[in-house]
C-alpha cells in the first residue's frame, strides 16, 4: 500500500481555504472511479424522480405538511403521521443521498489528473440544481401541491438529469475540439428529435397536473384542462418522437454512420416502444399507480436516451498540448 502523507499545519490551513484542492493533492482517482462517480450521480437523479413519483402516487405529498421541518414542532416525521409522513420524509432524506453522490462526482473530478475544469463545473452545476430544486420542493409543499409548481419541480429534476448525463458522457471523452461524426442534415434531424422529446415531457407534466393523481387525499388544486384531450396530445407527440427516431435510424444507415450513433438510436427506439406500451396500458386501465410510476421511470430513460443520441453525434479526442522543443504538438489523452 502507498503510505498516506501526514497532515501538516500548512495542509490544515489549506484545507480550510480550499478542501477540494487539498484532496486533489493527496489523492488521484482511477479513471474508472471518476466514471462511476458521474454514473452514481446520474442514477440518483433518476431515483429521486421515481421516489418523488411514489410520494404523489401514494397521496403522501403533504405527509409532511410544512418545510423545511416535517411539522411545526418536529424536524422529522412522527408516529401520528403514519405511512404518508414516512413516505414524504423518506423522499426528503434521499435528497441527502443525492447530494452525497453529486459531491463524490465533484471530488473525483477535481482530484483527477490532469484536472479537467469542464468536469468539475458540470459537477457544481448539478449541486446548484439540487439545491434550487430542494427549495422548489419546499415551495411545492407550502403552496399545497399547486400543480404548476409540481410541474416545475419535475422539470428541474429533468434539468439535473441532463447535466448528469452530459458529465457522465464527458468522463469518457477527452478535452480536445469536438469533431462531428455525421453531416449537418442528420444533426438538424436529431435537434428536432430533442425538441419534440422536450415538448413531450413538458406536456406529460400537464397530463399529470390535470389527471386524477393529485398527490394528496385532501382537496388539491388541479390544472383546469380536459385531461383526456391533453392525454391525446401527449400520445400524438409520443408518436412524433417515435417516428423521428425511426427515421433517424434509417438515415444513419443510409449515410453509413459510425456504430455509436446507430447503437444509441436503436436503444432509444426500444425504450420508446416499452414506454409506449406502458402508456397505452395505463390509459385504458384507468391509471393504476404502479404503471404510472413505471411510466415516470420510462420518461427518465427516454430523455437520457435522447441525450445520448445527441452526444453520440460527435467525438472529442484528447487535448493537444503545445509543448516546447521536439515534443511540440504532442497529443495528450485526457479521457477519464
Amino acid at each position: 500500500m502507498v503510505p498516506v502523507p501526514k497532515l501538516t499545519r500548512a495542509d490544515a490551513v489549506a484545507a480550510l481555504r480550499n478542501p477540494l484542492a487539498l484532496i486533489a493533492r493527496r489523492w488521484t482517482p482511477d479513471p474508472r472511479t471518476v466514471r462511476r462517480a458521474a454514473l452514481a450521480a446520474l442514477v440518483m437523479s433518476v431515483v429521486i424522480v421515481v421516489t418523488g413519483g411514489a410520494v404523489r402516487l401514494t397521496g403522501s405529498g403533504l405527509g409532511c405538511p410544512t418545510w423545511p421541518t416535517c411539522t411545526d414542532d418536529s424536524l422529522t416525521t412522527t408516529r401520528a403521521m403514519g405511512f404518508h409522513g414516512a413516505i414524504e420524509f423518506g423522499n426528503r432524506m434521499l435528497t441527502y443521498v443525492l447530494c452525497a453522490a453529486v459531491g463524490w462526482a465533484i471530488i473525483a473530478a477535481r482530484a483527477e489528473k490532469p484536472w479537467r475544469r469542464s468536469l468539475t463545473r458540470l459537477g457544481w452545476a448539478q449541486f446548484w440544481i439540487v439545491m434550487s430544486n430542494a427549495i422548489l420542493g419546499g415551495i411545492v409543499v407550502l403552496v399545497g401541491l399547486n400543480p404548476y409548481t409540481v410541474a416545475a419541480h419535475f422539470l428541474s429534476s429533468t434539468a439535473l438529469m441532463t447535466v448528469a448525463t452530459v458529465m457522465w458522457q464527458r468522463t469518457r471523452e477527452g478535452d480536445g475540439t469536438t469533431r462531428p461524426l455525421v453531416g449537418k442534415a442528420v444533426q438538424q434531424l436529431v435537434w428536432f428529435l430533442v425538441a419534440a422529446s422536450a415538448l413531450l415531457i413538458t406536456v406529460g407534466t400537464v397530463v399529470t397536473g390535470a389527471g386524477p393523481h393529485a398527490g394528496d387525499s385532501t382537496e388539491v388544486e388541479r390544472i383546469h384542462i380536459d385531461w383526456e384531450t391533453v392525454s391525446k396530445l401527449h400520445a400524438v407527440l409520443a408518436w412524433i418522437v417515435v417516428t423521428l427516431t425511426f427515421a433517424l435510424w434509417f438515415v444513419l444507415k443510409a449515410v453509413d454512420a459510425p456504430k455509436g450513433p446507430l447503437d444509441r438510436t436503436r436503444e432509444l427506439f426500444l425504450i420508446l416502444l416499452g414506454q409506449g406500451v406502458i402508456g397505452y396500458v395505463q390509459y385504458f386501465t384507468h391509471l393504476p399507480e404502479v404503471l404510472v410510476g413505471l411510466h415516470m421511470f420510462g420518461s427518465c430513460l427516454v430523455w437520457i436516451g435522447v441525450l445520448r443520441v445527441l452526444l453520440s453525434l460527435r467525438e472529442r479526442p484528447g487535448a493537444v498540448l503545445d509543448l516546447p522543443g521536439p515534443s511540440a504538438g504532442v497529443r495528450v489523452d485526457t479521457r477519464a
